[in-house]
């Protein structure tokens, strides 16, 4: 039988994951003409929509095997920093929050990756900087506004680490004024979602290259989320990434949407139109941790994994067979299991306790 406790924080999860009522459901697209302008093309698509879903799953092997090539990029040539306006960028119920007053300064370049959105395309990342050659990279949760993860910056300059934190592609500020969410980020267009990640894991690499030009050499990455997703798949293809932590992590990008509370509105356009999610699952094989393992054992590095036992949108069995995979590549692994769920994370006074243990590590091994 469930506990008290365990019927409460299920209930106090639920809750948070359904408060925001602008989720759009949308009808399957394998978005093909994305597919366009990626490398590695496995000939010309076909014609009819019959031979799609064939033309996909291959291409997604493809990338496995060639990943490399497909997450590389050239290092961006337009590096600036602008002094801009804190601005919160809503995508719901986080539109209540306070936001501070003044200005920050704001890392800005373009991106290497293009899509049809300019606004998407000109990366933008909120720069905390202290003295020394140490940094962290800071990606944020799906749907994050523009000023979640801010305080880690001033906390983390404390103790000697500058911050980057990166808005990923299509959020805040980079988020097209026809969604009201960062939808096109993670949703039911299949090749988009990949653009999405490729985009977000290149931009991530430029960053990289910016701060080893300010002479910021010993380089770590946080992602939470979405943005932990992210975060692996860079540090399995850049060996600059040596201290990597992962706030809540999975392993295939399809098992999360088709499981995960918050994506339940990406599962019904995706359902309704026959996908099951093993087909889902090799349609985003490239984006997905469990195919890079191999990869990210490559180089070594130190690593921090928090997952949460109560978790309804990354569940806790696919934690588990993240926290597996990472033991079973020989990787070096440190895991914390959070007495929450994955939204209630945010919330106090587990937002504490994440923050410690977060900053606790980064500052022992950066």
């Amino acid at each position: 039988m469930p506990s008290l406790y365990q019927k409460w924080m299920y209930s106090w999860e639920t809750r948070l994951t359904t408060r925001d009522t602008n989720r759009v459901i949308r009808p399957l697209e394998w978005g093909l003409d994305w597919a366009q302008r990626w490398p590695l093309l496995n000939g010309h698509p076909p014609q009819s929509p019959a031979g799609y879903e064939d033309y996909v799953h291959e291409l997604n092997d493809k990338i496995v095997a060639h990943s490399d090539e497909f997450f590389g990029y050239i290092t961006p040539s337009d590096f600036r920093l602008e002094t801009r306006k804190i601005e919160l960028f809503p995508t719901g119920s986080n539109a209540n929050e306070k936001v501070p007053k003044g200005e920050g300064v704001f890392l800005r370049f373009t991106s290497p990756v293009r899509t049809p959105f300019p606004q998407n395309d000109l990366v933008n990342a909120r720069w905390f900087e202290t003295a020394g050659s140490r940094a962290v990279i800071i990606l944020p949760h799906w749907n994050a506004n523009g000023i979640a993860y801010n305080a880690l910056g001033p906390l983390l300059n404390r103790f000697g680490i500058s911050v980057l934190r990166m808005s990923k592609p299509y959020h805040d500020i980079r988020r097209p004024v026809e969604i009201a969410r960062s939808d096109y980020a993670v949703s039911s267009n299949i090749c988009r979602t990949i653009d999405a990640a490729r985009q977000a894991i290149v931009d991530l690499r430029s960053c990289v290259d910016w701060l080893y030009q300010q002479g910021k050499t010993h380089v770590a990455v946080l992602g939470t989320s979405l943005g932990s997703c992210y975060a692996f798949l860079a540090a399995a293809h850049d060996e600059r990434l040596r201290v990597c932590a992962f706030n809540h992590a999975s392993t295939y990008f399809a098992d999360v949407t088709w499981t995960g509370q918050s994506t339940r509105h990406v599962r019904e356009g995706l359902e309704r139109d026959g996908l099951t999610l093993e087909r889902l699952r090799q349609a985003w094989l490239c984006v997905s941790p469990m195919a890079y393992f191999d990869k990210f054992a490559r180089y070594p590095r130190k690593c921090l994994m928090i997952w949460a036992k109560y978790d309804l949108t990354f569940i806790p069995e696919l934690s588990l067979q993240a926290e597996k995979g990472f033991r079973d590549h020989g990787v070096d692994l440190k895991t914390v299991v959070l007495p929450c769920g994955h939204y209630t994370t945010g919330e106090t006074p587990f937002k504490y306790v994440d923050a410690y243990h977060m900053v606790k590590f980064l500052t022992k091994n950066l």
